[in-house]
């Protein structure tokens, strides 16, 4: 009987310890999408996250600097509020596809007008950025801005 109720307590130890919510990773909550006594499923997310590590800049790139920007490419990131304190960051992605696209097909003309998302990640010791944060991002691409 003693083991009975030690093994009955240590399920109902692991059915309270299934009710925990645990995020994936370190970050902090941007929105409240169930409130208490909703109904929660592994399809349905509770919370909106915004992750902290590693930290990211979305850049826009126009269709004719693309050809100058890679992955791993240098870059500064200055803040309104320091900007005598940039943070380094690097290329971590560029996308495959164009944004903003007036048209389906483009006349030679209206391709200028294309942009790229790149993303910039940072290397921020300091926290000096914070999240929705308007920025200038310089990429390093060997003496051309």
């Amino acid at each position: 009987q003693v083991q009975a109720a030690e093994a009955q307590a240590a399920l109902l130890r692991h059915r309270v310890e299934m009710g925990v919510l645990r995020a994936p990773h370190r970050g902090v909550v941007r929105a409240r999408l169930l409130e208490e006594g909703d109904m929660a499923s592994p399809q349905r997310p509770v919370l909106d996250l915004a992750l902290l590590s590693p930290k990211w800049i979305r850049v826009y790139v126009g269709e004719a600097d693309l050809g100058r920007v890679h992955p791993g490419m240098a870059a500064q990131v200055t803040s309104d509020s320091a900007p005598d304190a940039p943070v380094k960051g690097q290329v971590g992605y560029i996308s495959s596809v164009a944004e903003f696209t007036p048209k389906s097909v483009e006349t030679e003309d209206l391709r200028t007008a294309l942009v790229y998302e790149v993303r910039v990640i940072v290397s921020d010791t300091r926290e000096a950025l914070r999240l929705g944060q308007p920025v200038t991002v310089l990429l390093d691409t060997g003496g051309h801005e």
